[in-house]
This record gives structure tokens, C-alpha cells and sequence, in this order.
């Protein structure tokens, strides 16, 4: 296991009620989705600015961005004070010196869409670069690009492998339900999980499910 105890990551915070929900279950970073082609959970910037100012520490606020260039993905930050950037598509190496100076504060987290063998290279490249990776199920050269919360498992055997091969933290992401959180941790042994599909209902938070979640990923807790 990557750092210990799996950390726990909820995504597709929409409410200041949320934020407080998720952190009472023992979530150590919220995400909050900007402006997307297509998946659940976008919010308007100023929601996710008003979300981010009632999180305490260490409480991390991670803001998932769908831009593609070092400026407005600095931009972005700025506009809703989030202290870690989850850059959502498969961003141009070229763009992350800027984006470090332009950040030089702000956690930069990669998303790694894993279709297939070739995303354990990408990973490995990628993890020069980042301070973390999150590895999804996403389909960013599909017509309607999907950048997560697709709700789909990939196969975690090259999740495993890209753990195996990089040094720094790696978030699991896709599919995950109380149900097989414990096997995925267990096969993958990533530093964290994230999800957001897995624990609502309706379009919102779900207390049970988020409950039913936390027991399965931390037994005995």
C-alpha cells in the first residue's frame, strides 16, 4: 500500500453540505468539477470558489479542469482558490514547466486514462511531471470526450503495474462501489481511492452509500 491506509477522495462535491458530509465520513480531499465536455458533478466556478472557502486543513480541495493550456488552467485555479489541480485529459508535457511557474504552490495531480497497455507508459512519463497521478476510465479521443465519473472499471492488473513502476502517490479512480473497493485496493494497492458516480443518488451525496463506502475501504475503523 502506497503511503499506509488508503486515503479517500470525494468527488463531485455540489454544496457546502457536502463538503461537510464527506469530511465527517473521513474524506481527506474533496473534488470539484469545472466545466466539462460531458460527465456528472460540473458546478459553476464561483460554487466551487464558495465550496473551497468553508474547507478547513488539512482538508485537500482538488479542482478537476478540463483546459488544455498552462494560462487558463492557472486561471482557473485562481478564480476558485482550490490548492491542488486535477488536470483531467492527457495535458502536453510542453505545458507543465509553465504551469509550475505560474502554480508553484499548487499540487498538480494527473489523470492517466488507462484504455489499455500503453497507459503504464504514459504513467511512468507523466509521473516525472506531476506530484500525483489518478488513474481513471475516461475516453478522451471518444466523439464526446469522457474525462471520469463514467462509473466503468478498467482493469486494475495495469493499474497494479503502474503503482509497481512510478514513485509518486497514485490515486485509483472508475467503478468503485462497496462492493469491490476492498479487491481493488487490495489488487492495486494505490495511495488513494477516488469516486463520485459510486456514492450518489439522485444527483447528490448519498449518506448511506457514502457510509456503506468508508466501512468497506477502512474495516474495523
Amino acid at each position: 500500500m502506497q503511503g499506509g491506509r488508503p486515503r479517500l477522495k470525494v468527488c463531485c462535491i455540489a454544496s457546502r453540505a457536502e463538503a461537510a458530509l464527506a469530511i465527517g465520513q473521513g474524506a481527506d480531499a474533496l473534488g470539484l468539477v469545472g466545466a466539462m465536455p460531458s460527465g456528472p458533478g460540473p458546478i459553476a466556478d464561483d460554487r466551487i470558489a464558495d465550496i473551497v472557502a468553508a474547507v478547513p486543513p488539512p482538508i485537500a480541495t482538488f479542482l478537476l479542469s478540463s483546459r488544455q493550456e498552462a494560462e487558463g488552467l492557472a486561471e482557473h485555479v485562481r478564480i476558485t482558490g482550490a490548492n491542488t489541480l486535477q488536470i483531467v485529459d492527457h495535458l502536453d508535457p510542453s505545458q507543465y514547466p509553465r504551469l509550475r511557474r505560474l502554480l508553484p504552490t499548487t499540487r498538480l495531480v494527473q489523470v492517466i486514462h488507462v484504455q489499455g497497455a500503453e497507459a503504464v507508459a504514459l504513467a511512468t512519463d507523466y509521473a516525472r511531471l506531476a506530484d500525483a497521478l489518478l488513474l481513471d476510465s475516461g475516453r478522451p479521443g471518444a466523439p464526446f470526450a469522457e474525462l471520469g465519473g463514467t462509473g466503468r472499471v478498467h482493469d486494475w492488473r495495469i493499474s497494479r503495474d503502474i503503482v509497481a513502476r512510478v514513485e509518486k502517490p497514485v490515486f485509483l479512480a472508475g467503478g468503485l462501489n462497496p462492493g469491490n473497493v476492498a479487491e481493488a485496493v487490495a489488487t492495486v494497492r494505490p495511495f488513494g481511492v477516488d469516486l463520485c458516480s459510486g456514492l450518489r443518488s439522485e444527483g447528490r451525496l448519498d449518506p448511506a452509500k457514502l457510509a456503506a463506502f468508508t466501512a468497506a475501504l477502512w474495516p474495523g475503523r
